[in-house]
């Protein structure tokens, strides 16, 4: 399974985050409404090689793109090699199988420009008799929104299992519909022989910045104790190794962990889901975010790697803490009080809900301990900024807030945010 690992290496791995150009953030511009939805649709299916093995391999891919340049033809043939080793992250040990429980799980790759491409995937068994092998459908987009993308799956798995030719006629009708704004519905008429013609209503989250989102995957999983211990590492981007079996719940709370961090980004490598030919990911000695498989466990503890928390989402425990304790980041900490059971009573769907509330929670904690960044920031008479950090650091009175937010400032997130700040003299507020 090295074949391969090259590409996706380089086709690195970054998170997905919202909309609305957030500092550090290079490619807001396509997360716009009237976007195209998705660029492509891929099938990946594992095909026999002479060694007995199975290997994933793209079979399908639409549309087919034909008339690309030189340059972006090189840049897309990287992307596809990639893709595969992504789609089957847990190596090439298969077998043909009766039964299959679909699973859906999603994946970033950066290019060369910096500009992100995520990877919505559902792994499920093709509808027949007998023993058969498992495949993927794979929708590529440049726009991050889990909630919706998991709707058009449903729909593409309700269609595989009467034909492979009903998929294309909806997909064809979803390229050609422009992405709706936060809150807004867009449907797409479909025809499926013997039902007739079906409405399909896909409609974004208001709050665009939670559309990647599921929190409720994490609550279930981690105490709120640990949801904040983890909370910490990640904000001073510390190695953060995830374990789970499942791809889905590896990359659903990987995917909430980073979104905790909002109006921050997590700037390092992010893989929700490393394909196994990329386990040494865990020796760099730079911060990761990544989610291993608990197979994989043994081999990833023999790797010589550095400090790492390491989080076992099966059990619900930390196997390995890094550091001492974060003080200042804590349910006594100014703005971050208990966070909500994923349960309260609300008009709004469940999940949104519990989205909302979590997401404020944390976003308090931000404006409460380095909310004054925007009067520490001094202007030129030629309109640029200097960010004052030492006054910035003095004007908190409380001294383990100060300690805290004194390795806070030295965290890539928080220089990209400033870097934006030092840009415009219009305040961040629409961030918080």
């Amino acid at each position: 399974a090295t074949e391969g690992k090259e590409e996706a290496s380089a086709a690195e791995n970054n998170p997905s985050r919202a909309p609305q150009g957030k500092p550090g953030e290079r490619s807001s511009v396509l997360y716009s409404a009237g976007q195209f939805f998705f660029e492509y649709l891929v099938v990946v299916s594992l095909k026999k090689m002479s060694d007995g093995h199975y290997e994933p391999k793209i079979t399908y891919q639409f549309p087919k793109r034909e008339n690309l340049l030189k340059g972006q033809k090189e840049e897309e043939e990287r992307l596809l090699q990639a893709i595969p080793l992504f789609c089957f992250p847990d190596g090439n040990n298969w077998a043909p199988v009766t039964e299959f429980t679909s699973e859906t799980f999603s994946f970033v790759l950066t290019n060369v420009d910096g500009s992100r491409k995520i990877g919505y995937c559902r792994r499920l068994l093709p509808s027949g008799r007998g023993v058969r092998l498992p495949e993927v459908f794979c929708i590529i987009s440049c726009l991050g929104c889990f909630g919706l993308f998991s709707k058009i799956l449903d729909e593409v798995e309700k269609r595989r299992q009467i034909s492979m030719a009903v998929i294309y006629p909806f997909m064809q009708g979803l390229r050609e519909s422009p992405f709706p704004a936060p809150g807004k519905t867009v449907t797409i008429k479909s025809f499926i022989p013997e039902s007739g013609t079906e409405l399909i209503k896909l409609t974004r989250p208001v709050d665009a910045h939670l559309e990647h989102v599921e929190f409720q995957a994490l609550l279930q999983r981690l105490s709120p104790h640990l949801i904040l211990h983890i909370f910490a590492s990640a904000v001073l981007e510390r190695r953060l190794i995830f374990l789970a079996e499942e791809l889905s719940v590896l990359s659903q709370c990987i995917h909430a962990v980073a979104a905790l961090l909002y109006p921050f980004t997590w700037a390092h490598t992010y893989i929700p889901v490393v394909p196994e030919c990329l386990l040494d990911t865990v020796c760099c000695p730079t911060p990761f975010m990544v989610g291993i498989q608990m197979r994989h466990l043994e081999r990833v503890l023999d790797q010589p790697m550095e400090e790492a928390l390491i989080v076992d989402l099966c059990e619900g425990k930390i196997l390995r803490a890094v550091g001492p304790p974060v003080q200042g980041v804590g349910v006594g900490s100014p703005g971050l009080g208990p966070i909500p059971a994923p349960h309260a009573p609300c008009p709004l769907p469940a999940s949104e809900q519990v989205n909302t509330l979590v997401s404020e929670a944390f976003v308090q904690f931000f404006v409460r301990t380095v909310g004054h960044y925007a009067s520490h920031i001094k202007w030129s008479k030629n309109g640029s900024g200097t960010f004052q950090e030492r006054a910035f650091c003095k004007a908190i009175a409380s001294k383990t807030n100060r300690k805290f937010v004194k390795k806070f400032v030295k965290t890539n997130m928080f220089s990209l945010f400033i870097e934006e700040a030092e840009k415009s003299r219009i305040p961040q507020e629409g961030k918080w």
